[in-house]
């Protein structure tokens, strides 16, 4: 398996396109936008640099990187000759189950049907092909380059061969996969949303303040960020899907979003990639200024 697919040139896209290409594979990075194409691309010549300049790699791996990756906007070309695709499109629903009809349509038989999701059902997205047994969840983190951790989400019908395959795969990307089964959230984010959710209940209620919730939990409980600046950071409307999705899947109250949340991704304030969340970034990507007095 030397060829892949990644549909997405987002935040998750690039990174897992950086990830694999860096690793010695052909990458056929997929997006419907031009634009979008080559700012992922940007973004990853930009991180490739940085790790130049930490002397983690060299000038020619940089360039060896790049030269790996090759850009579509027609995914019925770009997943040609391919052995694995990685979606990691926008966390859609009905979206997701387009992209992976017109995938088992086009996709040679053998193609492994990976999603990048970090919620949504692999055995309902597997339903709408014809080989559910050969598709299966790769749930990385952000940022991809760095971070260790794959969740490997096992749907339904996914086979044990494929489960197998994309456990050794993620292995030779210098990653730590690790293996759950097909619930709402997997482990992640059934553990993750929650917490994010009751520190925003924790602001929406006035018990404290955001830096003073985010301060509580970084000398507290040595989490490297606070909450709160993790959900920005996360994506709001992120969060918001993530929390709906395990609140239809289970159906118990304690994963309904916060209406502050709610409120907050209505207003479009999204957290770091719209400048406003519960910090202010219209002068930092750094969570330094609080973006308002929220309360009750």
């Amino acid at each position: 398996m030397k060829n892949v697919a990644v549909i997405g040139a987002g935040t998750m896209g690039n990174g897992i396109a950086h990830t694999f290409a860096q690793s010695g594979f052909k990458v056929q990075l997929i997006d419907i936008s031009e634009a979008s194409l080559q700012r992922g691309m940007d973004t990853i010549a930009k991180n490739l640099d940085r790790m130049v300049s930490k002397e983690k790699i060299s000038e020619d791996d940089k360039k060896s990187t790049l030269d790996n990756i090759t850009t579509f906007t027609d995914m019925t070309a770009g997943v040609k000759n391919v052995s694995l695709v990685v979606e990691a499109a926008t966390e859609n629903i009905d979206l997701k189950l387009k992209i992976f009809k017109q995938l088992d349509e086009t996709c040679d038989e053998d193609t492994i049907l990976a999603s990048n999701t970090s919620s949504i059902s692999i055995t309902q997205i597997g339903a709408v092909t014809s080989r559910p047994e050969k598709v299966i969840g790769m749930h990385f983190m952000n940022p991809v380059p760095i971070m260790k951790l794959v969740e490997i989400i096992r749907g339904y019908n996914t086979s044990d061969d494929v489960t197998k395959t994309i456990m050794d795969l993620s292995k030779t990307l210098g990653k730590v996969p690790t293996e759950v089964n097909d619930y709402p959230g997997f482990v992640a984010n059934r553990i993750l949303m929650p917490m994010l959710n009751e520190s925003i209940e924790t602001l929406y209620n006035g018990v404290a303040g955001v830096e003073e919730i985010d301060t509580v939990m970084k000398l507290g409980m040595a989490h490297p960020m606070g909450p709160l600046q993790l959900a920005d950071f996360i994506g709001l409307d992120v969060c918001l899907s993530i929390l709906n999705v395990m609140y239809d899947g289970f159906k118990n109250p304690k994963y309904a979003p916060c209406p502050l949340l709610v409120n907050m991704v209505r207003a479009g304030k999204l957290g770091v990639k719209s400048g406003e969340g519960f910090y202010d970034y219209s002068e930092s990507r750094k969570a330094e200024v609080v973006a308002k007095q929220f309360a009750k």
